[in-house]
């Protein structure tokens, strides 16, 4: 089944640490459980939201790269 994201961020064309940032916005805004999706250019986005996910302890469901851009689900945990 297709997750469909509650919001998504578009942080293309923006570099680090902006991804970051809008994303745990976006993640303030939503509701435990709730999905959002992030699409960034920024070489360093895999790392950067991975190592921010370890931190507080949100969940990556997918990760897909489609030529620069790449697009993350990240589900609220808490």
């Amino acid at each position: 089944m297709a997750v469909i994201p509650h919001r998504t961020i578009d942080c293309i064309g923006l570099f680090c640490p902006v991804p970051i940032l809008r994303t745990q916005g976006a993640m303030a805004d939503v509701g435990v459980g709730d999905v959002v999706e992030v699409l960034s250019d920024d070489p360093a986005a895999e790392g950067d939201l991975r190592g921010w996910l370890g931190r507080t302890g949100h969940e990556l469901l997918t990760l897909d790269k489609h030529g620069t851009v790449f697009r993350f689900l990240v589900r609220k945990t808490r």
